[in-house]
């Protein structure tokens, strides 16, 4: 697959994004530590779990939180984390849009309590009646190319595989399938989702192809939650590039970086 030309900017949904880096905004330390992992990260998408937010805590404290992200500058994308079926799925998009104004969703439905893997059937059935409903869905799926192609079919423009089970931070653990995706999916944006654990592999999602990274607690859960928000931007962002520039193929022999037959020495 060529690389596509040098862009400075990321289209999707008909939005331009100068970040690549989405950020989930769950477990830092403090709100604090959370708006300077904002900024130091550069993202321009800040994922919210709207379910785990009216879990937390009363309206005021749920209006200072959003607040605080607002006044960040990044876009919210809210998340159906936590739901176990379409219905309910369905059901905190369209209370999302009430609360936020946005039509963008992170469409999220857990089908294992042990993995968290999103169920497949689930998944499309929701997606399919929000596309109807006019909503932008990002679902939050597996890495399974046939999955994938009926999450289209249902009228998502952007998919959101998973690297690993998400917190995991075992990184890309299928990366054929990812590259499989990417070759069979050309012009849908592909945004790696779960799993990632350190800024390797960011690089490494960035280098096959991907448009995007999303990630929480790899940051989150870092000893400081603002350095490593900056290396993991660091890293998308060189990934990105070295795509965009084309990496050389691996051989299976050594190959001389400097050939010296039939040229002269220069002494």
């Amino acid at each position: 697959m060529t690389p596509p030309p040098n862009s400075s900017t990321f289209p999707i949904a008909g939005v331009e994004l100068g970040s690549r880096f989405f950020l989930g905004t769950a477990s830092y330390p403090s709100p604090q530590v959370l708006q300077d992992a904002i900024a130091a990260s550069g993202a321009e998408v800040v994922t919210v779990g709207l379910k785990r937010q009216m879990a937390a805590g009363g309206a005021d404290t749920q209006n200072d939180f959003y607040r605080m992200i607002r006044s960040s500058g990044a876009r919210l994308l809210p998340n159906t984390a936590g739901c176990r079926s379409a219905r309910e799925a369905v059901t905190l998009s369209q209370m999302a849009r009430e609360l936020f104004g946005t039509h963008w969703i992170k469409l999220e439905v857990v089908g294992d309590e042990h993995t968290l893997q999103p169920d497949p059937f689930e998944l499309i059935t929701a997606a399919a009646e929000l596309a109807r409903d006019g909503f932008e869905v990002f679902p939050y799926c597996t890495d399974d190319l046939v999955s994938c192609q009926r999450l289209l079919d249902a009228g998502c423009r952007i998919l959101m595989p998973w690297g690993a089970p998400i917190g995991s931070g075992q990184g890309l653990v299928n990366p054929y399938a990812l590259r499989t995706l990417r070759a069979r999916l050309p012009g849908v944006p592909l945004i790696v989702d779960a799993g990632i654990g350190s800024p390797a592999d960011a690089v490494q999602a960035m280098e096959l192809g991907y448009d995007a990274v999303l990630l929480n607690s790899a940051v989150a859960h870092a000893r400081d939650p603002v350095r490593m928000a900056r290396a993991f931007r660091l890293g998308i962002e060189s990934g990105r590039l070295a795509y965009e520039a084309g990496i050389m193929a691996q051989q299976d022999m050594a190959v001389a970086s400097t050939p010296v037959t039939g040229r002269p020495f220069i002494l």
